[in-house]
């Protein structure tokens, strides 16, 4: 298969090529020429979540020099549990945070580390891969990357806009991993992140790629894990489930609309955002204004210029298409609270702010409606957010606890280029 740009104006790549240039060269992100139907035996609920993954994957990547390589990718990255919790019996969360960092962003990150670490073992350079974070992507990234032969990282986030333990994620690397405490906004780093791509004079020094979701190899192993949810499911129920997406950069929600297309039994998609309205305002008056984020308790979520849009709008033919197929409900602070409280006190189930936005919509907008919420994080990354609403603990995964001991190193910045890269001056 061949991967095209969004903007039009760039050859055709590989899967390997794409994932290594991260950006097509004419500033688009790439997509797949046509999406593939799903191999029927990927809707299998008996298969393992590795063997899920490899079948919805091998046709993006059928002729590609990671092909011969795919199960392993899949047996390497994915070796971690990925439940479907029923809260009753048509009510389900996709419990995302099992992996390293307690995070969906496992799933992406892992993947493209390994696959970049395979395609660096001939190449003569170094890779340099830079990522900016809004919360999780960055210890994700950081985590999957650390100790990788022939590359390096340079991880990206805002000063006081990650939680404590988000902070101590990012950190607690050394090594091959740079982290980078910027003066500004989330927007500001995925700011930088792209004028580095563009500078000719960085290009000079590093050979880039990036680890954000507009790179293929993170968006790609996200479609399938609504796959392997949504068949099963409709294995336990009968029936199609509608999907609710905490979204942000809306990559997470890319991987569900291509695993739709491709075939997964989904009724249809529901992106749940914070106060950073950019999308229900599109579909409401049909511009895009993308704008400056602003903090939330969701603050993965703090997005006011979501990268992924481009793919998202690419993916309709126009904007009556995209209207048809897109829906997004903005929550508010207070309906967060609202929604962690209300969950525990029925379920006795902890939710963390970005799954708590999804819960509320599911419980005010689908009555009634079998259904899926994606759990993006575990509530334990933001204790200090639940615990005064649940009034208890809660407790600590072991591989987030092992983290939470290691020395914070990182460097601030303001949010400029000459000061991610001071050897350009």
């Amino acid at each position: 298969m061949k991967f095209i740009s969004t903007r039009g104006e760039a050859n055709k790549a590989s899967a390997s090529e794409a994932i290594l240039q991260g950006l097509a060269p004419d500033g688009g992100l790439y997509v797949p020429e046509q999406l593939p139907p799903l191999d029927p035996k990927a809707l299998d609920p008996g298969l393992s979540y590795p063997e899920t993954a490899r079948r919805v994957l091998h046709p993006f990547f059928e002729g590609d020099v990671l092909e011969a390589e795919l199960p392993m990718l899949c047996d390497s990255a994915f070796s971690f549990p990925v439940p479907l919790r029923y809260l009753e019996e048509e009510k389900a969360v996709l419990e995302l945070f099992h992996g390293p960092t307690a995070a969906f962003k496992d799933f992406g990150a892992r993947f493209l580390a390994y696959s970049m670490e395979h395609l660096q073992r001939e190449a003569e350079e170094e890779l340099t891969i830079l990522v900016a974070t809004s919360g999780d992507t960055g210890g994700a990234v950081a985590a999957a990357f650390f100790k990788r032969r022939g590359i390096k990282v340079r991880v990206l986030f805002p000063e006081g806009r990650v939680s404590a333990r988000q902070h101590k994620q990012l950190t607690c690397w050394g090594e091959n991993v740079q982290s980078y405490s910027v003066r500004g906004s989330f927007d500001d780093c995925q700011r930088l992140v792209k004028e580095a791509f563009v500078s000719s004079e960085v290009r000079k020094i590093h050979r880039l790629s990036s680890a954000n979701s507009i790179n293929l190899g993170r968006l790609l192993p996200q479609v399938a894990y609504y796959v392997y949810a949504a068949a099963r499911f409709l294995d336990r129920t009968g029936k199609k489930p509608v999907v609710v997406i905490p979204s942000g950069n809306v990559g997470n929600s890319m991987g569900a609309y291509y695993a739709a297309a491709m075939g997964a039994p989904i009724a249809r998609i529901v992106l749940a955002v914070n106060a950073n309205r950019v999308i229900p305002d599109y579909l409401d008056s049909g511009t895009y204004r993308p704008r400056p984020s602003v903090a939330t308790l969701a603050n993965a979520m703090d997005v006011g210029d979501p990268s992924n849009m481009e793919r998202l709008r690419h993916h309709f033919s126009n904007f009556q298409d995209f209207k048809n197929h897109v829906s997004a409900i903005s929550v508010s602070d207070e309906e967060i609270r609202e929604s962690i409280r209300l969950t525990d006190r029925q379920y006795s189930y902890p939710l963390c702010p970005h799954t708590a936005a999804g819960e509320h919509v599911r419980r005010t907008r689908l009555t009634g409606e079998p259904s899926i919420v994606v759990a993006t994080a575990h509530p334990a990354k933001f204790e200090t957010i639940v615990e005064p609403i649940i009034h208890r603990e809660v407790e600590v995964p072991e591989n987030l606890a092992a983290l939470l001991d290691s020395e914070s190193r990182y460097s601030s910045i303001d949010p400029e280029l000459e000061q991610l890269f001071p050897e350009l001056v």
